[in-house]
């Protein structure tokens, strides 16, 4: 796991209203557990009959059914939504392994470029509330910051139709596999440790750039890289895509040769 960027880097990212902060990291971590239910359901990591189906960007999507599943999500997201608060995660990956711990497939969300919310942590709900006041009132910031919600869900609504659409098509994977969720960091500061630890290390394998070794692991990349979409949507910027590990490719070359 890379470690935490320095707090001063936002200074060089787009800062939107603190009025918005809260719905943009509510609407992203929303997409985002859609993702996760979405993967797991195509994907087949549990059978289709334990999720149910909703509705959600006017479009189908599956949700899991098991309390545990669910909970494990909610967590996983939260804690998430912590380090975005921080300025620290550069990307967002779904990982899925085979029984064996060989990565199959990272499903990537690059939220290096996403808005610096300097503020919405630390400040205290006075001064929350005169930064409001003077952004709403037509400041040179509320103009940079202003979001077009339409055009957020819609980017969103895009997002999500790719991701389903490309996960169905994909071929199947192996029985047993598991998934967890990581997060890339920034390259500066200290690891996010403490008590509770909701993180741990990642794997050699799926380090960026370890601090003593430049070169990253053998498994970022993937064998094969999938587009899925760019959302650029106001202050509101990131890119998705799945990468195909290394160990699946060589899973499908045996199928086929057998």
């Amino acid at each position: 796991m890379a470690s935490l960027q320095n707090p001063q880097f936002h200074e060089e990212q787009q800062s939107v209203p603190l009025s918005q902060a809260n719905n943009l990291l509510t609407s992203f971590t929303q997409f985002l557990t859609i993702c996760i239910h979405n993967i797991l359901y195509y994907r087949s990591i549990y059978p289709a009959q334990t999720f149910l189906t909703s509705r959600a960007y006017n479009l189908p999507v599956h949700q899991s059914r098991h309390p545990k599943v669910c909970s494990w999500i909610r967590d996983a997201v939260d804690a998430v939504k912590g380090q975005l608060v921080l300025g620290a995660a550069e990307r967002i990956a779904v990982v899925i392994y085979d029984s064996q711990a060989r990565v199959m497939e990272r499903w990537m969300f690059d939220v290096a470029n996403f808005p610096a919310w300097k503020g919405f942590k630390e400040a205290p709900r006075n001064a929350r509330m005169e930064e409001e006041d003077e952004l709403v009132e037509g400041t040179e910031s509320a103009a940079e910051g202003k979001v077009n919600w339409a055009n957020v869900d819609e980017q969103l609504r895009a997002t999500v139709r790719k991701l389903a659409y490309t996960a169905e098509k994909m071929l199947s994977l192996p029985e047993g596999c598991t998934f967890t969720i990581a997060v890339e960091l920034r390259d500066e500061g200290e690891a996010p440790i403490g008590h509770p630890q909701p993180w741990i290390p990642s794997q050699s394998n799926l380090q960026t750039k370890p601090r003593d070794n430049p070169t990253p692991g053998q498994d970022i990349g993937g064998a094969k890289t999938t587009p899925l979409r760019t959302v650029e949507a106001g202050p509101l910027f990131f890119e998705c895509w799945v990468e195909e590990g290394k160990a699946k490719e060589q899973l499908l070359s045996q199928s086929s040769s057998d």
